[in-house]
């Protein structure tokens, strides 16, 4: 994918210090229905927790996350309320004009709050940022990137 470029780009660019930045261009809606698709699902009744697995894409709203693997954590009180998504290999996160790319993500699905790690290349329009981790507010629309932060901030015009 981009990502070879963009890490090659950003290795010839100054580090920055972390940074807070917009996502998504819109506000993510938290409580609207969550759309699941993968190849397979493992349920185990024990835990109450579901897999998901091969090509899982996760929509709710206009926000998008796709992964290897999906773990969905039920709450324990309520088992048709989702508490959160553990998201493993290849995770991509889409909202608005805005992707991220992570080797994992948590999302707190109550809350609105992402947190990816591992290698996370955020890209909005031409500026990229890199860093070790990104906690994302999908209710405000808000991101921090933290853990040695690269950026590659275009000039306007062209």
């Amino acid at each position: 994918m981009l990502r070879p470029l963009i890490i090659a780009l950003l290795l010839a660019a100054g580090p920055a210090a972390a940074q807070s930045v917009a996502f998504g261009g819109m506000k993510a809606d938290s409580s609207a229905p969550v759309e699941v698709a993968a190849d397979k699902l493992e349920v185990d009744q024990a835990d109450g927790n579901a897999v998901f697995s091969g090509n899982v894409v996760i929509g709710q709203g206009e926000m998008r996350l796709s992964a290897d693997r999906v773990t969905v954590e039920y709450a324990n009180e309520d088992q048709s309320r989702i508490r959160s998504m553990h998201a493993v290999g290849n995770v991509t996160l889409v909202s608005g004009s805005d992707a991220a790319e992570a080797r994992e993500a948590i999302y707190q699905v109550e809350s609105g709050g992402v947190i990816l790690t591992g290698d996370v290349v955020l890209a909005q329009g031409k500026n990229v940022l890199t860093g070790d981790r990104m906690t994302v507010d999908l209710v405000n629309g808000t991101a921090q990137v933290d853990g040695r932060v690269r950026s590659i901030l275009q000039q306007g015009g062209n």
